[in-house]
């Protein structure tokens, strides 16, 4: 396979304060690709910096072979990256169809295409096609999460990164989102996805990567990941390998 995103040495921080130190890590196209660690290994900062919301100290972050570690986060989005960011933070004053709208602004002077894509979307979502004048606000938290990812599909990207999409679900809804990804995964798009919850992630990734306090220190098959001891101990309970 090629490589859609290469990440090399990328160090990361808020002001003065090093979140993320020597990240290094790859995602191959048509893959799904989980990073897993606690609160505050540094998880969603990684993908702040993939999605250009955040500038490196060092390092850099290649995509469909080029370098974009200078390239602001709009030109990114036209290069075919969507971020999902944790906590959905959907429009909530604006209805559901004026979110996906935002989501598709890149094609906003070819209404044909923002229609196929408006489409695509309540195809893969119906319960928001049946609400798609209510505001957003007014959705319950499963809604909002397929709002956020339908948002984010409107651009087509080739990579879809997702920050926590299980946060604060009820085990159903996360059944069901866990099966859209897989599906979204399997008509063609790149997923990395940041879930804290490790057993979800191993069961949707083919690969992943363990952060700690901002340094990878595990990474590999899901199968391998799911044998490695630190892994077991921390994520998935001690029992975890003799199922």
């Amino acid at each position: 396979m090629s490589a859609l995103l290469e990440i090399a040495g990328l160090e990361l921080a808020y002001g003065q304060v090093a979140v993320c130190r020597n990240i290094s890590l790859r995602l191959d196209r048509g893959e799904i690709v989980a990073l897993i660690g606690a609160n505050g290994a540094g998880k969603s900062t990684t993908l702040r910096a993939i999605a250009g919301l955040l500038s490196p100290r060092r390092g850099t972050i290649a995509f469909g072979g080029r370098d974009v570690t200078a390239l602001p986060s709009y030109e990114r989005s036209k290069l075919g990256i969507a971020l999902v960011p944790e906590g959905r933070r959907v429009f909530p004053f604006l209805t559901v169809r004026e979110n996906l709208e935002l989501g598709g602004f890149n094609s906003r002077k070819d209404p044909s295409t923002l229609k196929r894509r408006m489409e695509r979307v309540f195809a893969m979502f119906p319960r928001l096609s049946e609400r798609s004048s209510q505001n957003a606000g007014t959705l319950s938290g499963g809604e909002q999460q397929m709002l956020a990812l339908g948002r984010a599909m409107m651009s087509e990207p080739q990579l879809l990164c997702l920050d926590e999409p299980s946060l604060g679900l009820a085990p159903i809804i996360v059944h069901d989102i866990f099966q859209t990804i897989r599906a979204i995964n399997a008509a063609g798009t790149s997923i990395l996805l940041v879930e804290q919850n490790a057993r979800h992630a191993f069961e949707t990734a083919q690969r992943g990567y363990v952060l700690q306090t901002g340094s990878v220190i595990a990474s590999g098959s899901c199968a391998t990941l799911k044998r490695d001891p630190r892994v077991q101990e921390a994520y998935l309970g001690r029992t975890a390998t003799r199922r």
